[in-house]
């Protein structure tokens, strides 16, 4: 007799439910996931920025950290690795073969949200900051960030 419960004998395990739920998990998990975990320099004091608005969106974002330096000569990140050569037209990441130009333009390849996230200190001056919105620009990008805090806890 087909179906009916109570029969003796080995009870049959149901994959497909439980496929379908790993699924449905699965691309729930990849939508909510950020592409990219941005690593920012927890040495950096942001400027307040009380008019500031939190950007909702996520939106794929290359992130560079400009920390500052007593000596008068700002670091540079992109993510978390150093940018070498910054006085040069087109500076290189440590550890890579590849300008920082190019790695950019990877990134953004064809996503037209793509954001450049600058996170620099606040005592970082201003032609520093034109040179990474320089480097955003060889790149292509066209949506760019600032990082700040809306409460300065110098203080």
């Amino acid at each position: 007799m087909a179906g009916g419960g109570g029969g003796e004998g080995e009870p049959e395990f149901q994959v497909a439910p439980m496929v379908d739920v790993l699924l449905v998990l699965l691309i729930f998990f990849m939508t909510t996931a950020t592409a990219q975990v941005l690593k920012i320099d927890k040495g950096i004091n942001l400027p307040v920025t009380p008019h500031g608005q939190k950007q909702e969106d996520k939106a794929a974002a290359g992130l560079i950290n400009v920390a500052y330096d007593p000596s008068g000569t700002p670091r540079f990140k992109l993510d978390d690795i150093e940018i070498l050569d910054t006085d040069s037209e087109n500076p290189l990441v440590k550890g890579s073969q590849q300008p920082l130009i190019e790695i950019l333009k990877q990134r953004k390849g064809n996503n037209e949200k793509f954001r450049l996230l600058i996170r620099a200190d606040r005592k970082i001056q201003a032609k520093f900051l034109a040179k990474v919105l320089g480097w955003g620009a060889e790149a292509g990008i066209d949506n760019i960030a600032f990082s700040g805090v809306n409460i300065d806890k110098q203080s």
